[in-house]
């Protein structure tokens, strides 16, 4: 009897809620305002080192103000013409640490009512401004319900009359605003006489109409608390200082040195090329988790790290071999150059490696077993995943995109759920927040592998010889668009957004303040677009940071 097609034995994923339209739509920003979000991304990063090394104290007359706007501009490089918009993230970073002692509760969240869809909003008004109908067309919705639930006051409105009644009544005593340029001009005198912690994510557009904003900007400083320990962490630098322990020096540190042509040709495979993601998170779960964030590195944290990475690029020769593929991070794949047995023994090798890492870390010999089956769950999972993909090589049937996204969940999401679970278990806080993190790298492992789709898909079609691959774009294109590449790949990005989003979602329940918010800002990281090559090229043309922005603040 033949086996079964594997459309006929691989379920469907649960998709998450689709986002809000508004979510996704896109507008030309103002002129004096940065024209894409790499762009805009780079100059907040520049402007919170600015800030951490210069030290401004708030409240500063806008003379001050407007002087440090122009210092920014100057040293970054930045248009003259965005001198305004810099000021006004200035502010805000400069309020940062004084707004994250505000409890929620005696917070206000100001949006403008130009954020809705003014054609389809069936909302009505009232003195207070409007009263969201929740109809899911635009995000002010999402961001009223997530600020409702953290305890803060909510008003969608204009106007700075109210604003200052509210702030009079001593109930408020900060505020997260939703605004243009103009208006926030008008109102500065206004907060600063107040001398109240307020921050503004501006408005790309000042038309008052289907206006849009950075949403991850919001939900950053709507969640900023002073609980979260980790909300001064440098992302970049901890991203940096875990791609140093993958030298060779510091390979053979906590290795030991290689013995035999076998183990030289794996270590110089683990020291290559790699963003090194997974024990970067490793490290940061580890970080949220323990009781002193800046204490120096151990050793044991290294080695779990170092194991991480053995166990993915262990996978990728194997990976590389069964797929076909020539080359790896544009140079030989490690079969291609050693040879086909040499790079399995290899990979082989290197698993062995990880779990020697685990059992050589240095933790009590009670808190290894999760250890260890951590690491034998995921890789039991990531073959499953691997197989059903292979499997559908040998007969590459029709598969519905839910199918696509269940291979992706069994082959991609198991690295990220290693990888975190082995720093929650190295912190000692591993059952208190397992069901969550793997929640989160399910959805997070997803929308990583929906991304690798996008950029394969837009590189063409695989070489010749290369085996074909499940493709999501490729699904989409068939099963839904009728041979529209562009819809289907517009679809896939909208995927890949709602799974980022499930990914924040996931972490909704999370007691732990300092792991809630660093995993909010490890999503955002993972999945910024922004790649520094001198200057920013995008879509929409050069950005306006030009190279003096140095790399490691916008990595």
């Amino acid at each position: 009897m033949s086996a079964a097609p594997p459309s006929a034995v691989l379920p469907s994923v649960t998709l998450p809620p689709a986002l809000p339209p508004t979510s996704r739509r896109f507008r030309t920003p103002k002129k004096n305002i940065p024209q894409t979000k790499p762009a805009r991304d780079a100059l907040l990063r520049f402007i919170r080192e600015f800030v951490e090394r210069e030290k401004p104290v708030p409240p500063l007359p806008s003379d001050e103000l407007k002087e440090l706007a122009a210092r920014v501009v100057l040293e970054s490089g930045l248009d003259p013409a965005y001198r305004d918009y810099a000021g006004v993230l200035l502010n805000n970073e400069i309020w940062r640490e004084s707004l994250a002692t505000i409890p929620y509760e005696r917070r206000l969240l100001l949006m403008p009512k130009c954020l809705r869809v003014e054609s389809k909003c069936p909302a009505p008004f009232d003195e207070f401004g409007l009263l969201c109908k929740q109809c899911g067309l635009c995000t002010i919705q999402d961001f009223q319900n997530e600020a409702e639930r953290l305890g803060y006051a909510v008003l969608v409105a204009e106007g700075s009359a109210i604003v200052m009644s509210l702030i009079q009544t001593g109930k408020i005593e900060a505020i997260v605003g939703i605004s243009c340029l103009p208006v926030l001009e008008r109102t500065f005198p206004y907060v600063e006489a107040a001398a109240i912690p307020a921050v503004a994510v501006p408005l790309l557009q000042d038309d008052c109409i289907d206006t849009t904003v950075d949403i991850d900007w919001v939900w950053d400083y709507l969640h900023l608390t002073s609980e979260d320990r980790t909300r001064r962490l440098n992302l970049n630098a901890l991203h940096e200082e875990v791609r140093t322990w993958f030298s060779n020096e510091s390979l053979t540190s906590l290795m030991g040195p290689a013995e035999g042509q076998a183990e030289e040709v794996a270590r110089t495979w683990l020291a290559g090329h790699g963003n090194r993601w997974r024990p970067f998170l490793t490290v940061a779960v580890s970080q949220a988790l323990r009781e002193n964030a800046e204490a120096p590195f151990t050793d044991s944290v290294k080695k779990l790290a170092i194991a991480v990475e053995c166990f993915h690029k262990a996978s990728l020769i194997h990976d590389d071999i069964e797929d076909g593929d020539a080359e790896r991070y544009d140079v030989p794949a490690l079969h291609t150059e050693h040879g086909l047995a040499v790079a399995l023994n290899a990979g082989d090798l290197l698993i062995g490696e990880g779990y020697r890492l685990i059992a050589e870390c240095g933790l009590p010999a009670a808190s290894l077993a999760p250890l260890i089956r951590i690491a034998a769950h995921g890789q039991r999972e990531l073959c499953q995943g691997q197989g059903a993909e292979l499997a559908w090589q040998k007969n590459p049937v029709p598969l519905t995109s839910g199918q696509v996204l269940e291979i992706f969940r069994l082959k991609t999401a198991p690295a990220f759920s290693v990888a975190l679970l082995l720093g929650a278990a190295h912190a000692g806080r591993l059952d208190e927040v397992e069901e969550t993190l793997r929640a989160f790298s399910e959805a997070l492992g997803i929308a990583y592998q929906i991304k690798d789709d996008l950029e394969d898909f837009n590189a063409g079609p695989p070489a010749e010889g290369v085996a074909p691959s499940v493709n999501l774009v490729s699904c989409l294109t068939a099963e839904r668009f009728s041979g529209d590449q562009e819809k289907a790949r517009q679809h896939a990005s909208d995927l890949l957004d709602r799974y980022r989003e499930q990914a924040i979602r996931s972490l909704q329940d999370l007691d732990n303040a300092n792991l809630k918010g660093l995993m909010r800002r490890v999503v955002g990281k993972i999945f910024t677009p922004l790649e520094v090559k001198g200057w920013c090229h995008t879509e929409a043309g050069v950005s306006a940071v030009p190279a003096q922005i140095p790399t490691a603040q916008v990595a």
